[in-house]
């Protein structure tokens, strides 16, 4: 017996058409590796769509591709993730379990408990699936862990959501539930929701996230440059397979001292001395524009003079531009930069019974972060917030 593990492909997701379609791609190229491998069964541990409600040009992509699953006899089983499922209990998941194309082995009997569904004589799976906000919280607290723990033979629990002892740095404050909240006694938990490649021993065998078949943003592209999936054999040891598509160059510019037009030559030069045939090409910019705005650069230009590129793309959450009056060029880090203009101009600020220069330090720092994967803005704006009232000993003004 040999499965595939699948999770967070988010068909879908992606605005550009372009890239939209190298995520179908990656789905297609990730379930005709199933084929050959002869694969027992597939999991999809969540987020299958992008939304609950996808493009119906989308649905009949997937639709077409689980079709040539099931022609070659391999079942599907999954659950719903936080994107594919909605607070009205809607998901495309049903529809296409109805056509008979996949089974999500959510199942509840008439106790509220969870049921198994068997995929032979002596192995069985169930799960949990994810919602938005983490609100499947409530659903594992509620969980009768001992009617699960008791069943005998083989046993895969499916879950979407993040484990908080193992989170990837960078997502600590990312809603999740404990490792004790899992049912024991089980020989895989095939995990999703968090897009990193992560495998350990847990209960009989492994607990394990493939990450998304397909990067989603900007950061997963420069980080992990393709996505991947797991082939488990029958001792439940999972193999990690990457699904490559396309090369990805990434390239950072410093913008310190510079003007956009510095800048942006910078940028035309570098791109011509470098290969991006076929390419997607990830610039990500960062530092203080010495006089203009971010905007003044222009990207459209840019990406227009190499056709020859497959995508490319920029990220300048950490370009700015001078707040200030104009002063003398300064030296050195972006963060020594920031040290030298704050201890400048902070009198300018004349707030009483504060010390300036720590109030705008402490601004910058908590201001300067960045969204989580899968972090509402509703929620970022909210985390920011809170973190800025703690830091600056405000919480008893605002109740």
């Amino acid at each position: 017996m040999k499965f595939a593990h699948m999770a967070d492909l988010h068909i879908g997701g992606w605005q550009d058409s372009k890239m939209k379609e190298l995520g179908l791609q990656s789905f297609k190229l990730a379930i005709d590796r199933c084929i050959q491998e002869n694969v027992s069964f597939i999991l999809f541990a969540g987020d299958l769509f992008n939304t609950a409600l996808p493009q119906i040009d989308l649905i009949k992509e997937v639709a077409g591709v689980l079709r040539k699953v099931k022609d070659n006899k391999i079942p599907i089983y999954c659950i719903a993730g936080s994107h594919d499922f909605s607070p009205s209990g809607k998901t495309m998941l049903d529809v296409l379990e109805k056509a008979g194309l996949l089974t999500n082995v959510v199942k509840f009997d008439n106790e509220g408990n969870l049921q198994f569904t068997e995929i032979n004589d002596n192995l069985k799976i169930t799960g949990l699936l994810g919602k938005k906000g983490g609100l499947e919280k409530s659903d594992y607290e509620t969980l009768n862990k001992s009617v699960l723990e008791s069943e005998p033979g083989k046993k895969i629990f499916m879950f979407h959501t993040a484990i908080n002892e193992f989170k990837p740095r960078g997502l600590e404050d990312m809603d999740g539930q404990d490792v004790a909240s899992l049912p024991n006694n089980f020989h895989y938990y095939a995990g999703g929701h968090v897009h990193y490649i992560f495998q350990k021993e847990h209960g009989q065998g492994y607990l394990t996230f493939p990450g998304a078949l397909f990067p989603n943003n900007f950061k997963e592209l420069e980080e992990f440059k393709h996505g991947g999936f797991y082939l488990v054999d029958e001792n439940f040891n999972p193999e990690y397979i990457p699904i490559k598509i396309k090369d990805v160059v990434s390239l950072n510019f410093d913008a310190d001292n510079k003007t956009p037009e510095n800048l942006q030559e910078e940028i035309l030069t570098t791109l011509n001395n470098s290969n991006l045939e076929d390419k997607i090409v990830l610039l990500r910019l960062k530092g203080i524009l010495i006089s203009g705005k971010p905007s003044d650069i222009k990207f459209n230009k840019i990406i227009n003079s190499f056709p020859q590129a497959y995508y490319i793309t920029k990220n300048i959450s950490k370009l700015t531009t001078k707040k200030f009056k104009e002063t003398e060029v300064k030296q050195g880090t972006v963060e020594e930069v920031e040290q030298q203009v704050i201890k400048e101009h902070s009198p300018s600020f004349n707030i009483p019974e504060i010390n300036e220069e720590d109030i705008t330090q402490i601004l910058i720092d908590v201001l300067n972060k960045e969204k989580n994967e899968g972090e509402k803005n509703a929620d970022f704006e909210k985390r920011i917030f809170s973190e800025a009232k703690q830091l600056l000993n405000l919480n008893e003004i605002f109740k």
